[in-house]
């Protein structure tokens, strides 16, 4: 482990660490932006221990030292950590579970003995099976125990959604009891928004916030608590700078194809649908595939 390879295999792998919380109120918090690469060094050096458990109490250390002391000290900044992003399900777009960053160096070392027929076909294909039997084992039994800790009546609204069990939207349902059937509905209509509804409507109590960006969402929010078609849609096209039609266009279909892309990707979509006629607008899952397809990438 003192080798500078091994060292930065074990930090990449300490990026792709995780703590979700939930608290009494059963809001998801997501503290991952709280390892720091002088954690990250301690978990080198605890896995280059001969006690595995000693890598538990360096994560459980900087979960109690460099979190929970800094939020009781600044409880303003609870909103900060409300988590935004991800889904619950393991085979979901933008889950919890990223997959594909696990094991690069292992998968690339079997792909090598692939080409140098160190190993064969099968074996390679077999080894393949195996971690992602694996895998699926270990993300259905967080999944599973992640589930069984939140609000199941609003894990079954998103369900009936079709937005899946989003946790930014999981968090904004229950924030607020009294509006949550509201937002529910405007969910129901717009799920391909709900992670702007997420990043944008969700509290948020950074330093140095942008007057004007919380003024709009404070507006926004309460655009949408009220329920009524026109007026939410008309904010949203105020938002994105297209015409009231694309939004009434998609209000109406609901394509479940789009998922819920990325804020800068649904306004990439937005843009592009503005500028064709709602007639020619994709009829079926593929269509609208490849529309996001064409989006591009964030500029």
């Amino acid at each position: 482990m003192i080798n500078p390879i091994f060292a930065g295999l074990a930090r990449d792998w300490g990026h792709q660490i995780r703590f979700i919380g939930v608290d009494g109120a059963q809001r998801v918090f997501d503290f991952r932006s709280l390892l720091t690469d002088s954690v990250l060094a301690r978990l080198v050096k605890a896995l280059s221990g001969q006690r595995p458990d000693d890598t538990l109490d360096v994560l459980f250390a900087a979960l109690a030292d460099g979190m929970l002391t800094i939020l009781e000290a600044r409880r303003d900044d609870w909103p900060m950590h409300l988590a935004r992003k991800h889904r619950i399900e393991p085979d979901a777009p933008s889950a919890l579970y990223d997959r594909p960053a696990r094991y690069p160096d292992f998968l690339s070392a079997l792909r090598n003995a692939l080409r140098e027929e160190l190993i064969d076909l099968n074996f390679y294909g077999r080894a393949l099976r195996a971690i992602d039997q694996r895998e699926q084992n270990a993300e259905l039994r967080i999944a599973a125990a992640l589930c069984a800790a939140l609000d199941s009546g609003v894990l079954k609204s998103l369900d009936r959604l079709g937005t899946g069990r989003h946790l930014g939207c999981y968090n904004w349902l229950l924030l607020d009891a009294r509006h949550s059937a509201q937002r529910a509905y405007v969910l129901s209509r717009l799920g391909c928004f709900a992670q702007f509804f997420a990043d944008t409507l969700l509290p948020k109590a950074a330093p140095g916030a942008v007057a004007h960006g919380v003024e709009f969402a404070q507006w926004l929010a309460r655009v949408v608590d009220t329920g009524q078609d026109r007026l939410v849609i008309g904010a949203l096209a105020h938002r994105f700078g297209v015409a009231e039609n694309t939004i009434r266009g998609l209000w109406r279909c609901a394509p479940a194809a789009l998922g819920t892309p990325p804020t800068w990707q649904l306004a990439s979509i937005l843009r592009r649908l503005d500028h064709l006629p709602e007639r020619t607008w994709p009829k079926d899952q593929v269509g609208w595939e490849t529309l996001m397809g064409h989006a591009g990438a964030p500029a």
